[in-house]
């Protein structure tokens, strides 16, 4: 039943999809939360939403464009659940909004196996990792994830080491340039502060520990299977495997550097392991083993989420 609706691109699979993920955006934010808006607020929330429904086609467009997966929708379907199982990331406006920009980051990033225009992708990535950064400072180590696309794909040109300093001087003089006009020069020193920002109390609460610990193991394991699936046909999806890893590897510390009651930066590790995920059912060969998984793979989340609720 759901591998025949998800096994295929369709477009009532978007419509299930976004249309679940706006009734429980709301639902986190009025029930779970407990949040009250007034009208200007509630105009904020409904562009963060909408921006939020945006990565969705992002999403998308980057494991289609560049062959990621097999021609299904399981990406979009294990990015949502992800967030039922998480309900708390959809309450940070700073990490959606970081997130949409460090999706556009790995799009051109992987997008450079094709070898073409190298320069320019470099630039537009390490253009969007610092959008990225107006909204968590720390975002700013996914330069690293640039670094390593550049180590991987074209590393004897020397210049191509050079760009992403180009792009981190642009964004400052537009930042600054906007900061003149606005009269707010400060924000620059105020914003990017990079402390460590470990809340104990957060790790301490159970829920929020063994969700965390469970999920890393989780993304452990399918990282390993992902190896040694793709490690025997040849270097094909490899590259781009590690390329993804890094990039949740990055999430995970700038997690463990800012994460608390307010701040979920959890939500950017949600991509690659939607890929990891994906990449495993379809590795599974029997069609009833693999409906087994997917009735699963929702179940869970479900239950961790109404959990969260009983135990609120």
């Amino acid at each position: 039943m759901i591998s025949s609706i998800f096994g295929r691109t369709k477009p009532i699979n978007y419509i299930i999809v976004q249309t679940f993920l706006f009734l429980f955006y709301w639902l986190v934010h009025f029930f779970l939360f407990n949040r009250v808006y007034g009208p200007k607020q509630l105009v904020v929330q409904t562009l963060v939403l909408g921006l939020l429904l945006s990565s969705f086609f992002v999403v998308n467009f980057i494991v289609k464009r560049n062959k990621m997966t097999e021609t299904n929708s399981f990406t979009i379907l294990f990015f949502t659940l992800l967030m039922v199982i998480f309900p708390e990331t959809l309450t940070d406006n700073g990490a959606v909004l970081c997130n949409f920009f460090l999706l556009l980051t790995i799009r051109r990033l992987i997008s450079m196996r094709s070898l073409k225009n190298i320069r320019f992708k470099i630039f537009d990535a390490s253009l969007w990792v610092m959008f990225s950064t107006l909204f968590y400072d720390w975002a700013i180590l996914y330069l690293l994830v640039v670094f390593m696309a550049i180590y991987i794909y074209e590393p004897k040109n020397f210049r191509n080491w050079l760009v992403p300093f180009a792009a981190i001087f642009a964004m400052f003089m537009m930042s600054y340039a906007f900061l003149i006009l606005t009269n707010n020069q400060e924000y620059i020193a105020e914003h990017y502060q990079f402390s460590i920002k470990f809340d104990a109390r957060y790790y301490l609460n159970w829920i929020n520990s063994s969700k965390l610990i469970i999920y890393t193991i989780v993304v452990f394991i399918l990282s390993v299977l992902a190896f040694l699936k793709l490690g025997k046909p040849g270097v094909g999806k490899i590259v781009t495997t590690r390329l993804i890893i890094f990039y949740f590897i990055i999430g995970l510390i700038i997690n463990i550097f800012v994460s608390s009651e307010e701040l979920h930066p959890i939500l950017l590790t949600f991509f690659p392991t939607a890929v990891l995920l994906t990449n495993y059912i379809e590795s599974i060969k029997r069609p009833n083993i693999k409906e087994i998984v997917l009735i699963f793979s929702i179940f869970i989340p479900v239950i961790v989420f109404l959990s969260s609720m009983i135990l609120k």
